[in-house]
């Protein structure tokens, strides 16, 4: 049975769908993560939420970290410097690939911080 984030990017129709497709497997080979849809669009949690993606976004692929100002760590992929928000975008699959190790590493201190 299809879950309901693999039935959103069945009529998911974007340029960047197979950039966004790579970010959710990245993400979700810790095995913490979860996913769901919010706010229209998935949503990674752990103990809260962890990321969303901006579905509209066409020129690369945008997730934005509800809370990223709170992970701990230096980080240096997420952009942003506002008290809450960070964002990380990826420009196609190849740059997925090379910010995974950096974008778990966010997870991983996303979900340490969760368990302490």
């Amino acid at each position: 049975m299809a879950s309901e984030v693999d039935e959103w990017f069945d009529h998911y129709d974007n340029p960047m769908k197979d950039v966004v497709m790579a970010v959710r497997s990245v993400i979700l080979t810790d095995s913490r993560i979860t996913e769901t849809i919010k706010w229209k669009s998935p949503t990674f949690m752990y103990k809260g939420n962890l990321a969303s993606f901006n579905p509209r976004s066409k020129a690369h692929a945008s997730l934005m970290f509800h809370t990223g100002a709170e992970i701990p760590g230096d980080h240096p992929i997420l952009e942003g410097g506002g008290d809450t928000a960070r964002y990380v975008t990826f420009a196609s699959r190849e740059d997925v690939e090379a910010k995974s190790a950096d974008l778990l590493r966010v997870v991983d201190a996303w979900c340490e911080a969760r368990d302490a």
